[in-house]
């Protein structure tokens, strides 16, 4: 924890803030003191439990993803207040544990929209990554019917969900297209030079373009 405080940077700190993320330490060199300690659960265990942001995000770094119980992870999820806590511990941990789908399932269905959103990130790597099984047309019905009024949070997961759909599944994307083009969700969202737009008609075809330039 000191050394972590020895990080803290004010620059960091009002970047990060902007993002929700209440921390002040620049992420390369987080990364840097993890790959210096290496995996080491117990530690990470007791990162977790300072609740700091840094101190979780460092945890999730040096931690065995397998090593989790489903119902720790659950609890876990609820407690990462941070979006980028939130964000790294679904990517880095979540997806690598056996318990992952069982926790897609759970959290797609719960009523707390952060919650809700986790579990849309798991389906859209479902998606992408091992779609059998998955009824990609009741997904995109779900989809059609919620994402216009959720809150930001799941609005955005549920968006992601929907690009990926139609990036990578070529008998969806005439409904995924039309889906974004009718909810129009994100359409105007500013857009740096050089990047694509999270709008999915937009996302969709210039990603569909760039798998065809290959």
């Amino acid at each position: 924890m000191a050394e972590l405080a020895e990080l803290e940077d004010p620059r960091a700190r009002e970047v990060n803030q902007r993002h929700g993320d209440d921390h002040g330490v620049n992420l390369g060199k987080l990364r840097a003191l993890a790959k210096r300690l290496k995996t080491q659960q117990e530690l990470a265990c007791r990162l977790w439990e300072t609740d700091d942001t840094a101190a979780r995000l460092l945890a999730i770094l040096i931690c065995r993803p397998k090593a989790f119980e489903r119902d720790r992870l659950d609890v876990m999820l609820r407690e990462a207040r941070a979006p980028k806590v939130h964000d790294w511990l679904v990517n880095y941990v979540v997806k690598k544990n056996p318990h992952s789908e069982e926790l897609r399932l759970a959290w797609s269905a719960d009523p707390d929209p952060v919650v809700a959103s986790a579990g849309w990130a798991l389906t859209t790597e479902r998606v992408t990554k091992k779609p059998e099984g998955l009824d990609l047309a009741r997904v995109l019905d779900v989809i059609e019917a919620e994402m216009k009024n959720a809150p930001d949070r799941l609005q955005w997961a549920m968006n992601h969900c929907l690009a990926q759909i139609g990036i990578e599944h070529a008998e969806h994307r005439a409904r995924a297209i039309d889906i974004g083009e009718r909810l129009e969700v994100l359409k105007d969202y500013p857009t740096p030079p050089g990047c694509t737009s999270p709008y999915a008609p937009i996302w969709i075809t210039e990603l569909v373009r760039r798998q065809h330039e290959k």
